[in-house]
């Protein structure tokens, strides 16, 4: 996966500037500014980093299906799209299976060290989520339960250490002592598909919640005007929020108005890519449940409205984000590749000498898009 010598004329994202970067095994050696504008007709940018990638092309990570092979094909596949990184989401299921899947990535990024990059810690969202229609989203209902500490270490254990980030519900029965848990064992707690009030956010936030799981999604589809979750994790500057703005998701004025409240400084652009992610229009079955892949591009709980995932990458996250006029391309690109590192205390990835040459050159422009015309690594 990684390059033995890679050389690059693009346009800085940040600055608009052409420049020409030389890379050897995987490091950048020299940064120059570049004369030869002809050529510097793409931009180049860090990688992209995704926090909720449930796998890709008929691939789950919460399957006892997943083997190693497996999960090289959604990292190729996701480094096609410009994800230099991203945690792999394992969702609500029975134990085994999810237990399963945590062990094959645990092998994978303990013995490859591409892996390890690729894929440097590990998302559990769910079976600690509300039970309820809406607020559980496409999660299977017969798996959801309440937090429990010792079943989370039989899951760390089975990750080998790697779980970074836990979504779950802050209304449920243990969840406060839960979070305080996770928090002092340096697991970042998020709050997600949930119906809490705004005081339990505001406990959930004292014991160590630090980021919104796809705000705005995950919750009931009627709430009460005034106290609900929505408002209190928008105004809560503790909080940091994940969106995903595939065009599905979310509608654009909701889009901006979370990116207003937020700012760039708190946003952070997901995919929530889902096992057919990729995948043709039709029905399939995933994790128990019949699902379809529309034709416009949504993936649903068969018969429903319900949103089962998304059917695209982070790349195609990009052209919505910035259509709502509330972040430019440099902002958009921050809170895709940037950002979602600097929540996991990951090192922030710059385009300098030394540093790592996790690159994407691409395209863009407001009909199409962000384009990726190479992924370097």
């Amino acid at each position: 996966m990684r390059s033995a010598h890679a050389q690059i004329c693009a346009r800085h994202y940040v600055t608009g500037e052409p420049i020409e970067i030389t890379a050897h095994d995987g490091t950048i050696g020299s940064v120059t500014p570049s004369t030869d504008s002809i050529h510097a007709t793409g931009w180049v940018a860090p990688s992209l980093f995704d926090l909720q990638i449930n796998g890709g092309m008929g691939v789950s990570f919460s399957s006892f299906s997943l083997t190693t092979e497996k999960v090289h094909q959604v990292v190729e596949l996701a480094a096609r799209h410009g994800v230099g990184g991203f945690c792999p989401t394992l969702i609500t299921n029975e134990f085994a299976a999810m237990a399963h899947g945590f062990k094959v990535l645990a092998n994978c990024v303990d013995v490859d060290p591409a892996m390890a990059t690729a894929m440097p810690g590990f998302h559990l969202e769910g079976p600690y989520i509300c039970p309820d229609d809406g607020p559980r989203g496409a999660h299977p209902r017969d798996h959801v339960r309440p937090p429990n500490w010792d079943e989370f270490c039989r899951f760390q254990d089975a990750a080998k250490g790697h779980i970074r980030l836990v979504t779950l519900a802050p209304e449920l029965e243990g969840a406060m002592s839960f979070i305080e848990k996770l928090r002092a064992t340096g697991v970042i707690p998020a709050v997600g598909h949930t119906a809490a009030s705004g005081a339990v956010i505001r406990d959930a936030i004292h014991a160590g919640a630090r980021l919104s799981t796809h705000l705005g999604n995950g919750c009931a589809a009627m709430l009460p005007r005034r106290d609900n979750c929505l408002w209190e994790q928008l105004a809560a500057d503790e909080l940091s929020a994940s969106i995903i703005t595939d065009g599905h998701h979310l509608p654009p004025s909701v889009l901006k108005t979370i990116c207003r409240a937020k700012t760039p400084a708190r946003t952070i652009l997901i995919s929530d890519a889902s096992a057919l992610a990729g995948a043709a229009p039709g029905r399939y079955r995933d994790l128990g449940q019949e699902v379809e892949v529309l034709a416009e591009g949504k993936i649903v709980l068969a018969g429903t409205a319900f949103l089962a995932g998304s059917a695209v990458f982070l790349d195609a996250c990009i052209g919505p984000a910035v259509r709502t006029g509330e972040l430019n391309l440099r902002d958009a690109i921050d809170c895709a590749a940037i950002r979602p590192r600097e929540i996991l205390g990951l090192p922030r990835p710059k385009i300098e000498v030394g540093a790592s040459a996790n690159l994407i050159l691409f395209d863009f422009d407001d009909q199409h898009g962000l384009q990726i015309r190479r992924t370097v690594s």
